[in-house]
């Protein structure tokens, strides 16, 4: 796969380079570094392995060096399905140190799904799990296999243990040191997670991919002292970015095969956890746990909540029961951070806000013809800088859609910037409803919505309607035990909101679908309830 015409212009890339963003480096000369100074630090811990930084980088040195013996090239692909397993992490860095472009993704996917990332990433080598969840994953790949035609290597997770474990495996060093890519070399593709639509291949180098993890790490106060519980799959790319920038820190990488809320605390209390980052409903899994106050979770530091809107209310109940700072990030696969709150801001002042612009990556907010808006009015953010992708592989009209004449790229998220430079998030440009004429933005209706103390998730959305265009349909699952009837949210909503945004419809569902990164899935949602009906 070749790399995208590159997008930054040269008094750009000077400036990246002269801040220490872009380097001509990988993650894997800072695996080096912390192996060499500090080869017995524990680097890395699932549920059943754990690493030092010696061990680790010997690791990766082991597969690469295979990579490079069974022919593999910059111009190759290497598709890693893998869970949160150790092996993940070596798999990555071993295909970074031998300069092949990575592609990874989640290990839930399935035939459909994985056939389509393989065929469009033109995948040499497939790296997957022998067995995950009770699922036998080689008889999918062997059935097929014979319609991917570039596809030559199949590894598992028990081809790789041997890399782990086996110190009889062959080092070459020098070969490996002739293949190290340089910052602006491709270094992955990664498929959008997307709520609509078709996945889309984004590309990212070297330095855009490092340079949205030293951002994180900073505005964290993440360092070598430090120890992530990564939760979040990584198989998609926030999963993988807080891998890598633990590396980048020299901290501990903490695995968690699955998400339950009690096994979490444990984990923070006996890995003494000073970081996570999870979706809202991963925080209002803690805050809802009956355990909650019997672990010791003192040790947190920070915990960062993006992926999907948290409600206002979550917010403030984290702050008072859960130790730390609750951050909240705005950002995406395309772009890396682009906002976030800060350690030190005031959490009343920035409630319901994601913060202020990061410096490194500039944001507009734009017009439906591309002109910025005034602040407090809301319309398209669009965002250049270090972090921003380089395009998407193989769809010229995607990046046609995507990117402003002068070169930013439109995110297709709605937000607002007040007059103080803080970010609000209303809503995704597709998701955004027009009833009779007026712009609805459900995610203002969802923050209302969450209050109600029978609401214990929701999700707004449009659906055709023949005399108005479109009509508001509220989504609810209740609390245990609660009931909730429409004229029970007509009743909460009317003082609050103005009556043309009041949903003309309540569906009672029992969970809404979400993406793995807790994104809920407005489409399927839209699909799974009927399309025109009365008030219920």
């Amino acid at each position: 796969m070749q790399l995208l015409k590159d997008r930054f212009d040269p008094e750009a890339e000077k400036r990246y380079r002269a801040a220490g963003l872009w380097k001509e480096t990988t993650a894997c000369e800072v695996l080096e570094e912390n192996a060499r100074r500090f080869p017995e630090r524990v680097a890395i811990v699932d549920g059943r392995t754990q690493l030092t930084y010696g061990e680790y980088w010997d690791a990766v040195r082991r597969l690469a060096t295979h990579f490079v013996r069974i022919g593999l090239s910059r111009d190759d692909v290497i598709a890693v399905q893998l869970p949160n397993w150790v092996e993940f992490a070596v798999a990555v860095n071993a295909a970074m140190l031998a300069g092949i472009p990575f592609c990874q993704f989640h290990a839930d996917f399935r035939a459909k799904e994985v056939e389509f990332i393989l065929s469009f990433a033109e995948a040499n080598c497939f790296i997957f799990p022998q067995e995950f969840r009770g699922f036998a994953y080689q008889p999918m790949v062997e059935e097929m296999r014979p319609r991917l035609g570039r596809l030559r290597h199949l590894l598992s997770d028990f081809d790789l243990r041997r890399f782990l474990s086996d110190p009889s495996q062959p080092i070459d060093d020098a070969a490996l040191d002739a293949r190290r890519p340089k910052g602006d070399d491709l270094c992955r593709v990664a498929f959008t997670s997307g709520t609509t639509g078709d996945p889309k291949a984004v590309q990212h180098t070297y330095n855009t991919t490092l340079s949205a993890c030293y951002i994180c790490n900073r505005n964290q106060l993440f360092d070598a002292g430090g120890a992530t519980l990564i939760f979040l799959p990584v198989g998609l790319n926030w999963g993988l970015m807080l891998v890598l920038e633990a590396i980048l820190a020299g901290g501990k990488a903490v695995l968690m095969e699955r998400f339950e809320a009690g096994d979490a605390m444990r984990l923070i209390e006996r890995e003494k956890i000073t970081h996570f980052a999870s979706a809202p409903a991963g925080v209002i899994a803690l805050l809802d746990h009956p355990d909650l106050g019997k672990y010791d979770l003192s040790s947190l530091k920070a915990y960062v909540v993006g992926g999907a809107s948290c409600p206002i209310e979550v917010i403030r109940r984290a702050q008072r029961d859960i130790p730390g700072r609750l951050v909240e990030m705005y950002g995406m696969l395309e772009t890396g951070s682009q906002a976030q709150t800060l350690l030190g801001d005031d959490p009343e002042r920035v409630v319901g806000l994601v913060g202020r612009p990061v410096p490194e990556v500039p944001l507009r907010i734009l017009d439906e013809n591309e002109r910025d808006v005034p602040a407090g009015t809301s319309g398209e953010i669009a965002n250049v800088g270090p972090s921003v992708t380089p395009g998407y592989y193989n769809n010229p009209s995607a990046n046609e859609r995507a990117f402003t004449k002068d070169g930013w790229f439109k995110t297709g998220d709605l937000g607002v910037l007040d007059a103080d430079g803080f970010l609000k998030i209303v809503g995704r440009k597709k998701e955004m409803i027009i009833r009779g004429g007026a712009n609805i933005y459900p995610r203002e209706i969802e923050e209302v919505l969450f209050r109600h103390p029978a609401v214990a998730d929701c999700a707004v959305v449009g659906l055709p309607h023949p005399r108005t265009g479109e009509q508001v349909v509220a989504c609810v699952v209740l609390r245990p035990g609660a009931s909730f009837t429409f004229e029970d949210m007509t009743a909460f909503l009317a003082p609050q909101i103005a009556k043309y945004k009041v949903p003309e419809r309540l569906e009672l569902i029992e969970a809404l679908p979400r993406t793995p990164t807790g994104k809920v899935q407005k489409g399927r949602l839209q699909e799974a309830i009927a399309p025109v009906g009365a008030a219920r």
